[in-house]
């Protein structure tokens, strides 16, 4: 009763006409980053962040804003997967092989319209999983003592990889650089650690700069170099024809997938791709040779698209309520939330009932208003993205210097974002993922913060982090997720690759 008293006080907040109007905002941008390829929902955000500081947004609206973004960036995936046979991001690549044969088939409306209604099943299921564990998880996180903080942090490093990344190892060399840069700035002793006496480091790098840096800034530049001055392919779309008949074919993959989407969107490591993974291997086994996947069976499309968006719901879960991001979008959300002066994590659900319980209202509502505009809307959707990207990128990039330099007003931030932006090109060419990079620079601080706690409280005895039944579990969970990717990871990817024909996806 408790749990639905807050999430009606969560409508309250969800429901504010301007609130209302930036979700409905948010989600039709997000569908449209989301089916240009190669974007993706973390991208997506990132770069529509500085627009939220640009706007002057209260913390709670650009919260939904940037929700209703991620959501709509999950359900757009789909539009340039069964049209042009291209990812809009990974978790879309299972779609591709169902939802093109449909296209070419001349049922492009009816698997777009499929695909939106899985999503909306499969994002429903997931956000009312998120309403029923987040509040016990919560509680159950407020056990927890330094210890097992640091030990969950470094369990959330040593799983950011993932069972379906392609070189963990690089992954941990980015997490490093991301903790390394976390070290610039004054400590809480009050010592200076590679400032080189610039004013402007004292108080360390700014996560916001970074991220836009990194993802939105790296990818004009990848604009810049492969996709820039070429118009994409026309895109046609038949007049629409779904039966109610054919929903109900799709209605028990959908509610399948979204199952096995929010629990790989809650498992650390896991996240969007693999939820879309198994949502379709799960419905190849489950209809058996009564389908004919691979040759535009709508329940190949109805499970993946479940799937990705019940993770993107799921991965919510632990950034809510243990700060630890679930992926890499939520990683994203989660230095948002810093920036904010908003600590996540179980006390959230105390101090700020109010924003973390508007935001679970809006991912209901903005359910419901994807679904909307996803059916009629796509052909609107579909034209957008015929737009060249040489009209696009000079709309990205004032975005992304207008709202970095409306936080400090400093030119100082600018240069740093640009060099971010480089950085994050060079890494992303020699195949360095971003997100741990983010992840090390958003909890390192946490992470030391709580490790010096530990070693006071033990008179510098280093047994106190292993000192606990939930320390040790949690220890060795860690381990296991930096062993897992080596076992399980290629044998995965291998069956990714028998059913795609290309390479596993990283992730969301």
């Amino acid at each position: 009763m408790e749990t639905l008293g807050f999430l009606i006080d969560g409508f309250g907040v969800a429901l504010a006409p301007h609130n209302l109007m930036f979700a409905l905002l948010g989600a039709f941008l997000g569908t449209l980053i989301g089916a240009l390829p190669g974007l993706g929902p973390a991208n997506g955000v990132a770069i529509l962040i500085p627009l939220a500081f640009t706007l002057g947004l209260a913390p709670e609206t650009a919260l939904i804003m940037l929700t209703s973004v991620y959501a709509g960036a999950m359900y757009g995936g789909r539009i340039s997967s069964i049209l042009l046979n291209i990812p809009g991001d990974e978790p879309a690549m299972m779609t591709c092989l169902d939802g093109y044969p449909m296209a070419q088939q001349g049922k492009a409306a009816e698997a777009l319209a499929i695909s939106a209604v899985a999503s909306f099943i499969g994002s429903l299921v997931a956000t009312v999983g998120l309403i029923l564990l987040a509040p016990v998880l919560a509680k159950f996180a407020l056990t927890f003592g330094p210890a097992e903080y640091f030990a969950l942090f470094l369990l959330a490093f040593a799983t950011l990889g993932g069972i379906t990344g392609k070189n963990p190892m690089k992954t941990v060399v980015a997490a490093c650089i991301g903790l390394m840069i976390a070290t610039v700035g004054i400590d809480n002793t009050g010592v200076q650690r590679y400032t080189f006496g610039v004013l402007e480091l004292y108080e360390g790098v700014d996560f916001i700069i970074a991220i836009v840096g990194l993802f939105a800034i790296s990818e004009l530049l990848f604009f810049i170099e492969e996709k820039a001055g070429g118009g994409k392919e026309k895109m046609t779309v038949n007049k629409l024809s779904l039966k109610w008949a054919d929903i109900r074919n799709i209605l028990p993959s959908s509610l399948r997938g979204g199952v096995l989407g929010f629990i790989a969107g809650v498992l650390p490591g896991a996240g969007a791709s693999l939820g879309s993974f198994i949502g379709y291997t799960l419905e190849k086994k489950v209809v058996g040779k009564k389908g004919y996947f691979g040759q535009g069976d709508p329940r190949g499309v109805a499970g993946p698209e479940a799937g990705n968006n019940g993770a993107s719901s799921g991965a919510l879960v632990p950034m809510l309520t243990l700060g630890v991001p679930g992926s890499g979008t939520t990683a994203v959300l989660l230095a948002l939330l810093i920036s904010l002066n908003i600590t996540p994590g179980p006390l959230m659900f105390t101090q700020n009932a109010d924003i973390v319980w508007g935001v679970i209202a809006a991912l209901l509502i903005g359910n419901f208003l994807l679904l909307l505009l996803n059916i009629p809307l796509v052909g609107i959707f579909v034209k957008l993205l015929s737009v060249p990207p040489m009209f696009l990128l000079p709309i990205v990039t004032m975005i992304a210097f207008v709202g970095i330099y409306s936080i400090s007003n400093t030119t100082f931030d600018l240069y740093f974002m640009v060099a971010f932006g480089v950085a994050g090109y060079i890494f992303r060419k020699l195949e360095i993922p971003l997100v741990p990079v983010i992840l090390g620079l958003l909890l390192g601080p946490e992470m030391e913060k709580n490790l010096r706690h530990a070693m006071d409280i033990s008179d510098g005895d280093w047994t106190i982090l292993w000192d606990s039944g939930l320390a040790i579990g949690l220890w060795v969970f860690a381990g296991l997720g930096l062993i897992l990717p080596y076992i399980v990871g290629p044998l995965l990817r291998r069956r990714m690759k028998v059913n795609t024909g290309t390479g596993g996806p990283e992730g969301d």
